[in-house]
């Protein structure tokens, strides 16, 4: 039932004086749908975070995606729709509609090297969420910091390579298995 339809339905009953029971009713229908559809649009953090860690740690432990671009020596691959829009010796600025991602490679560290992630966590002085994954030759990690409006900070980094954007609390997993994808995929050439 829609909105509009209640406020006729609500008129109809007050032009032909229905009884109060019947308004009522109808009246406690709307709060609660109203009531249900807000409760379902918001994303909560906790869940979404919950679930974001456990596709990062998935797709890190899967077998890297073949590199598909290049930017100087710096090959990676770029899941459908997102295209480099700028490159600097160590950042390469990707879009995906009207999303930007910031792609940072350190060519000196390795894929086992902690001090990216080590630099990207000094600059917090609390993330919400802060998660490492490790296998005999990787070192990855997720870091997420709330901002504003359902807005997140979010980076997602292999060894000496890391992608960081701005991400909707309910895209959140969505945005970090192509990060993911994308950072896990990068080789120095």
């Amino acid at each position: 039932m829609n909105i509009l339809a209640v406020i006729m339905e609500i008129e109809y009953c007050f032009y032909k004086g229905e009884s109060s029971l019947r308004l009522f009713k109808i009246i406690t229908i709307f709060i609660i749908s109203l009531g249900l559809l807000t409760a379902c649009g918001n994303a909560s953090y906790k869940e979404e975070s919950k679930a974001t860690i456990k596709t990062v740690n998935t797709t890190f432990h899967e077998k890297a995606k073949k590199p598909s671009k290049k930017s100087e020596k710096i090959h990676f691959y770029l899941p459908f729709g997102y295209e480099i829009n700028d490159t600097t010796p160590n950042n390469i600025i990707l879009k995906n509609g009207s999303k930007t991602y910031i792609l940072f490679v350190n060519p000196q560290e390795g894929p086992s090297s902690e001090v990216v992630y080590k630099t990207t966590v000094e600059q917090y002085k609390k993330l919400d969420t802060n998660e490492k994954f490790t296998d005999d030759k990787m070192f990855g990690y997720l870091t997420i910091k709330k901002l504003k409006d359902d807005m997140n900070e979010m980076t997602v980094g292999v060894g000496g390579a890391k992608i960081t954007t701005q991400v909707k609390t309910s895209s959140l997993e969505e945005e970090a298995k192509a990060m993911t994808q994308i950072v896990h995929s990068v080789t120095y050439k």
